[in-house]
């Protein structure tokens, strides 16, 4: 009588479990909109006003002329980059 119950629900178990669902996806189609024909072009545009242009500035002073160099030139070269290990 024990090992009956016991085969029983077991079975009972392993029936059950075997009858799982799966779920069912349902995928519904998008509306599929299909362009018309194209319409007749409209007519161009009306030409706009031009803006406020502005005033001319007035001419900056000028600078002094430079001196004579003496003739030598002094190069100066950058530091090498430091060293990476």
């Amino acid at each position: 009588m024990n090992r009956s119950i016991i085969v029983l629900a077991m079975a009972a178990t392993l029936g059950l479990g075997a009858c799982a669902r799966q779920p069912t996806v349902v995928t519904v189609p998008a509306p599929a909109a299909e362009p018309g024909p194209a319409g007749p072009q409209g007519e161009p545009g009306a030409q706009g006003s031009t803006g406020y242009t502005g005033q001319t500035g007035d001419t900056g002073q000028t600078g002094e002329t430079g001196k004579t160099g003496t003739g030598t030139t002094v190069i100066v070269e950058p530091a090498p980059p430091p060293k990476t290990n």
